[in-house]
């Protein structure tokens, strides 16, 4: 049988956490012989390589391969495009686990609407998901239709025809944001997009010792010159104007305007902080015109609005109000109605506790 999917693992140190993985993967419903599973050893020092090389030993479906550190996940994920023999290929990070069908029904899915990505349902395990994405399937997607870019981690289907025609592989090296620049191209150059929005298909798993590589603290100026390189690819790809501000106030919101907002801003050293807005300053001021902030929510359009002016003092006083306002919730009532679960409760809103 053909190969339908070959499953693309980057692997370095993951500990306990890819015991879960390897389990979700040998435990889907397409058939063993349809799908492969490619593990790139990104030069692990613990006895990860050990682990893989056995299992490959005794399970056909999985191959492993070994190279040397390459600082980032991109170099494994593209090592392993280049040995896939799937139809689709399948990202998954050594920390995260599918759903036991999530391979069958994503293939079949993107078959059947004759997808170049696949985006399946993602559930958050101490981390943040989109959620407007997946309220409802979406078998023609695409980003002036749907809010394909609330989703740029690399966790999708892709096929590997299309990856090949269009060239499409993973920035290398040491660096951030090299999902938001491959996915956002994909996005863009696809045919179509398939969004699967009715079963659970990835589960993205924040890790007890919070050791995930995108949670950890970057430079900054490396950070946002990353950045700008997502920002160029949908200047690429689209014209001046509505959707052009619509896709770039994704990251004015999530890696800026988020980032200088509350005590979120507050906990970092204060040379960090500071330095952290200069290069956010900086970025709003090159990139972006008045539409990309025009539709934020009122708090991020202050905060989008002093980033803009460079008004360093007056976004810590901002942030030092913001971190006093507080929500007290009592619930009242809880009960199924009409096939409906019905919460009553009673909230205000408080400010330093008053």
């Amino acid at each position: 049988m053909p190969v339908k999917v070959s499953v693309i693992v980057p692997v370095y140190n993951p500990g306990r956490y890819i015991e879960d993985c390897i389990a979700s993967l040998l435990g889907q419903s397409l058939p063993p012989d349809a799908y492969e599973i490619v593990f790139v050893d990104d030069g692990c020092t613990d006895a990860t390589p050990a682990l893989l090389d056995a299992l490959a030993a005794e399970d056909p479906r999985v191959r492993v391969i070994h190279q040397e550190n390459s600082g980032w996940p991109g170099k494994p994920r593209n090592v392993g495009i280049d040995a896939a023999r799937g139809e689709y290929v399948m990202f998954v990070d050594a920390d995260d686990h599918l759903g036991a069908a999530a391979l069958e029904r994503m293939y079949d899915y993107g078959v059947a609407n004759d997808a170049d990505v696949v985006v399946g349902k993602m559930a958050g395990r101490g981390r943040a998901v989109p959620v407007e994405l997946f309220r409802t399937n979406r078998p023609r997607a695409g980003v002036e239709n749907a809010p394909l870019i609330d989703s740029l981690t690399p966790h999708k289907m892709f096929r590997r025809a299309f990856l090949d025609r269009t060239g499409l592989r993973f920035p290398e090296g040491r660096r951030r944001l090299e999902d938001h620049v491959f996915v956002t191209e994909a996005y863009l150059r696809a045919d179509n997009v398939a969004v699967l929005g009715d079963y659970v298909c990835y589960y993205h798993v924040r890790r007890d010792d919070a050791e995930n590589v995108s949670l950890q603290r970057f430079d900054p100026v490396s950070y946002y010159k990353n950045l700008r390189e997502a920002l160029d690819v949908v200047e690429r790809y689209t014209e001046p104007g509505a959707l052009r501000d619509r896709l770039f106030r994704r990251w004015l919101r999530v890696e800026m305007v988020e980032r200088l907002r509350g005590r979120r801003f507050l906990n970092l050293p204060e040379d960090y902080r500071r330095e952290l807005f200069e290069e956010i300053h900086g970025v709003v001021v090159e990139r972006f015109g008045p539409g990309v902030a025009a539709a934020l929510q009122p708090a991020q359009r202050v905060v989008a609005a002093l980033a803009a002016d460079g008004r360093y003092d007056d976004v810590v006083a901002f942030a030092q109000w913001e971190a006093g306002v507080g929500l007290a919730v009592e619930p009242q009532a809880v009960e199924w109605r009409g096939g409906l679960l019905r919460i009553v409760f009673a909230a205000e809103l408080t400010h330093d506790g008053e």
